[in-house]
């Protein structure tokens, strides 16, 4: 699928319907055919345009003719009735007209720019339109970790009530997802620091200082990112050796259980043989061996009591 906008002289954005100098082309699991079109239009090489489709294609900069910028952005998706969370490449491509961008999905960041959520946004600021991108990728980790660790919180709370598998598979869902966070933000990092000796992102001082800023955002990201992580895996720790420590307990109720109950079997076994045994003879003899079994079942729960095992 193929969108193109462009900011016209009242500088509001509209979408068009070709391609003109100055537009923004954003693309979203395009075909083979539009990513021809495109790149026969703009100048731009097919493997550009085919860079972010792949799911592991890692963060990296590549300088031609054209700039391309690929990073990786956070999504949501909904799996097993559960808010989850991953990344996919998004490609930025700067051209001599235009700016590119192609993902895989449908993402709410650039959704934002189209649906005119940003301020001062102009689509012929090629290198400013990149910049505001790259910033709020930055705000959109830093929102989906918030969520992330309230979410963490939520899950924490009810394993306090119930020692269920599935608030267990959630927090693991949460802890990978912050894995693939991590990973996604230090590869991004690498490639802004590369930004940053680039001439056509410092051609005004205030375009220096975006980028700037978009390097500190994904640093604190990168900084919330560790630090939920490392606590959702020693919560993880925390949990399982609650869990394991239960089911010790639960052993050994059940084995002072079975002490206990095997003691009636042991008495009532040796009065039942065909031998002569005390009592045999007595018209009281079930009484005694009752009170017997009783007393021995008695004595041995205080004994296991005292010991801790009930």
């Amino acid at each position: 699928m193929i969108s193109i906008y462009k900011s016209l002289e009242n500088q509001e954005l509209q979408e068009i319907e070709h391609i003109e100098t100055g537009c923004w082309i954003n693309m979203v699991a395009p075909s083979e055919e539009e990513i021809a079109l495109v790149s026969k239009k703009t100048g731009a090489p097919v493997e550009f345009l085919k860079a972010a489709l792949d799911e592991e294609e890692t963060s990296r900069l590549e300088l031609d003719e054209n700039i391309l910028i690929v990073v990786d952005i956070p999504f949501t998706e909904m799996e097993y009735n559960s808010l989850t969370y991953d990344t996919y490449p998004l490609a930025i491509i700067h051209t001599q007209n235009e700016i590119i961008t192609v993902c895989l999905k449908n993402s709410r960041i650039l959704q934002d720019f189209a649906e005119k959520k940003i301020s001062s946004f102009y689509t012929f600021k090629r290198s400013r339109f990149i910049l505001q991108i790259l910033y709020r990728i930055a705000n959109y980790y830093l929102i989906y970790l918030r969520q992330i660790d309230k979410k963490s919180l939520l899950v924490e709370k009810r394993l306090h009530k119930s020692m269920k598998n599935k608030e267990l598979i959630q927090l693991l869902a949460l802890e990978k997802s912050l894995v693939y966070f991590s990973t996604s933000l230090k590869a991004n990092e690498i490639t802004l620091e590369k930004m940053l000796k680039l001439s056509i992102m410092q051609k005004y001082e205030e375009d220096k200082d975006v980028l700037e800023d978009v390097i500190v955002e994904n640093k604190q990201a990168i900084e919330m990112c560790n630090i939920y992580s490392n606590i959702l895996s020693g919560t993880m720790d925390a949990f399982a050796s609650v869990i394991s420590n239960n089911l010790n307990i639960v052993m050994k109720f059940l084995a002072a259980i079975t002490i206990v109950m095997s003691i009636p079997n042991m008495v009532s076994g040796l009065f039942g043989m065909n031998v002569n045994v005390p009592f045999s003879n007595s018209p009281n003899g079930f009484w005694y061996v009752l009170a017997l079994i009783a007393g021995i079942s008695s004595i041995v729960t205080y004994v296991l009591v005292k010991t801790d095992m009930f």
